[in-house]
């Protein structure tokens, strides 16, 4: 029995030697195959915040305000905004500059949160700058032929200035525009910062048709959006501060509203947050900012990312899960 056993014995760790190499030698290339996917943030060469995004035939055009802020600067700089567009939610193709705040020959600073929206092959963008005479933040109107630009002032004026909202005294309530076109063809604007502001606009979507309303919402700060799925409309906004995402649901777009409670947490180090919701191919999307590009990423060198939106079987939205992978297929 010994002879048999030594040379069977002397073979099994001979062969368990060699698999335990081999297991090494192949290591380095396993571990390759399967590193993590990193999708978010979808643009990493530059610092992207307060996004928007557009479904317009087969593509997502992709609106983003450019920080600038060096990394001993405390505050946004932001002086123009930046379109991306893509097939897949994956893979993204940059386009040129589209729009400036030069371009407003009115206003001075402030490349701040925006919206593009379509009608009758025009492409209206909706921002956020600082007016150069009235104090305080206003909101401009661009107009293009294509949705990549170039934009121009569609009316040589603002379109909301600070002094046509008085509900509260700060010179920043009048920010982010968000603009939906209901089913009957009546277009919507609503914006606001510590309070949520709505008026229709007329078909030329450059003018105002009616006074301006409010919406009361539990800790309203800013960055509504407005979207439509299925039956229900959805008015999402940055709730608190730091801001999470909040969302309240309606059977009309005037409402009135009832709140459903938190949609995203606070993203990262990032002092804001602020979303898009679209649909596209059949699925649904959540696009918001944070602070993700390292070394120097932070609340005001944003990021924009994607990830998946799902809805529950009464309309009511699922908490958005943010993640490194984003969107992989």
């Amino acid at each position: 029995m010994k002879k048999i056993f030594i040379p069977i014995l002397s073979f099994v760790l001979m062969t368990s030697v060699k698999t335990i190499a081999q297991d090494k030698a192949l290591a380095p290339a396993n571990e390759q195959k399967t590193a993590p996917v990193t999708n978010n943030p979808i643009i990493k060469d530059k610092y992207t915040g307060d996004p928007a995004a557009l479904v317009y035939k087969d593509k997502v055009y992709l609106y983003a305000g450019h920080d600038e802020a060096p990394n001993d600067f405390n505050f946004y700089k932001m002086n123009e905004w930046l379109v991306y567009s893509s097939s897949d939610m994956v893979h993204w193709q940059e386009h040129p500059v589209p729009l400036k705040v030069t371009d407003f020959a009115w206003a001075k600073s402030d490349a701040w949160a925006a919206q593009v929206i379509e009608r009758n092959g025009k492409f209206y963008w909706y921002v956020t700058v600082e007016h150069g005479t009235i104090n305080g933040k206003a909101i401009g109107v661009a107009v293009s032929d294509s949705p990549t630009g170039p934009f121009k002032d569609a009316l040589g004026k603002a379109l909301i200035t600070n002094d046509m909202t008085t509900q509260t005294n700060i010179s920043w309530d009048d920010i982010d525009p968000t603009v939906m076109i209901d089913d009957d063809g009546q277009a919507y604007i609503f914006w606001g910062n510590t309070v949520c502001h709505y008026a229709k606009l007329k078909a030329n979507m450059t003018e105002l048709d009616g006074p301006i309303q409010t919406i009361s919402l539990p800790n309203f700060t800013e960055a509504p959006w407005i979207h439509k799925h299925k039956n229900w409309y959805y008015l999402s906004y940055a709730y608190q501060f730091p801001e999470k995402i909040a969302y309240a649901m309606s059977k009309s777009i005037t409402g009135p509203w009832e709140y459903k409670g938190i949609l995203n947490e606070i993203a990262g180090n990032s002092n804001t947050n602020h979303q898009a919701i679209i649909d596209f191919k059949g699925k649904s999307y959540f696009i918001y900012h944070n602070g993700s590009i390292e070394p120097n990423g932070g609340s005001f060198r944003r990021s924009v990312c994607v990830d998946r939106l799902f809805y529950n079987k009464d309309g009511s939205m699922k908490r958005v899960i943010m993640t490194t992978e984003g969107i992989t297929k």
